[in-house]
């Protein structure tokens, strides 16, 4: 699957427009890891535990909306973009949305 944050696939010709793809995943957080976390807010520097986190999120959230595009008749998605908001204290949902489309081979 092809992914691009760009209306086109660069050097590619759309031949069709499939539809609309989403993938998300709503993360809560670990109590044990928010002690640690809350340490490092003390001395400065980068939550690694939250890092790895959102870099697992944005991962399942992606591959989600690559199995629905590919549900859809995909080969390419257009116009990637990603989001997240506060579903619940302690909850975020991340999601990836973008252009299920069709390009030439």
């Amino acid at each position: 699957m092809i992914i691009v944050t760009t209306e086109n696939v660069p050097g590619k010709k759309t031949v069709a427009h499939c539809g609309f793809c989403t993938g998300s995943t709503v993360r809560a957080k670990h109590i044990g890891k928010d002690i640690l976390a809350g340490f490092k807010t003390i001395v400065g520097g980068e939550i690694k535990v939250y890092t790895e986190v959102l870099t697992e999120a944005r991962k399942i959230a992606i591959s989600r909306m690559v199995e629905e595009a590919e549900a859809l008749g995909a080969n390419a998605i257009t116009a990637l973009r990603m989001t997240t908001s506060n579903v619940m204290d302690g909850a975020s949902e991340i999601m990836a949305y973008g252009t299920a489309v069709k390009v030439e081979d």
